[in-house]
């Protein structure tokens, strides 16, 4: 099974309940699952004092993203987020297998998903959680 790194907004509750939720899932499948929301539960993040958290975090999930087989990017939202775009181009350019997750059925005005992130996401995008499982099942 794969080791995977989940790339995904967490600035809300119900993003971090389902990131919480889908990484148990991706963990009963099998998965080694590195999910950067359980890692900095007591680092000091805000822009006013937290400059070396910040940059602890980002070196931490930099390395994450290294030791990584996967990146699973969730594209969920009116516009994906910013860190996890991040994520998807370092691991698209260290030649990681890059997979995505998009449950929401909102487009861009030009009727398709950003044609950088669907280049970067080379191995599939899978439209609901049943479908990602079966994807990285056909993968692993």
């Amino acid at each position: 099974m794969a080791t995977i790194y989940f790339a995904a907004p967490m600035f809300c509750q119900a993003e971090l309940d389902f990131n919480e939720l889908l990484a148990l899932l991706l963990r009963e499948n099998g998965h080694e699952v590195y999910l950067p929301q359980e890692n900095t539960p007591d680092v000091d993040l805000s822009p006013e004092t937290g400059k070396a958290g910040r940059r602890s975090v980002f070196l931490e999930d930099i390395t994450a993203i290294d030791n990584c087989d996967t990146l699973l990017f969730i594209m969920d939202g009116r516009v994906p987020d910013e860190g996890a775009c991040f994520e998807l181009g370092y691991a698209y350019a260290k030649g990681k297998t890059c997979v995505g997750l998009k449950t929401d059925v909102r487009m861009s005005e030009l009727g398709g998903d950003n044609m950088m992130l669907e280049g970067a996401l080379h191995y599939g995008i899978a439209r609901s959680v049943p479908e990602l499982l079966e994807l990285l099942e056909g993968m692993y």
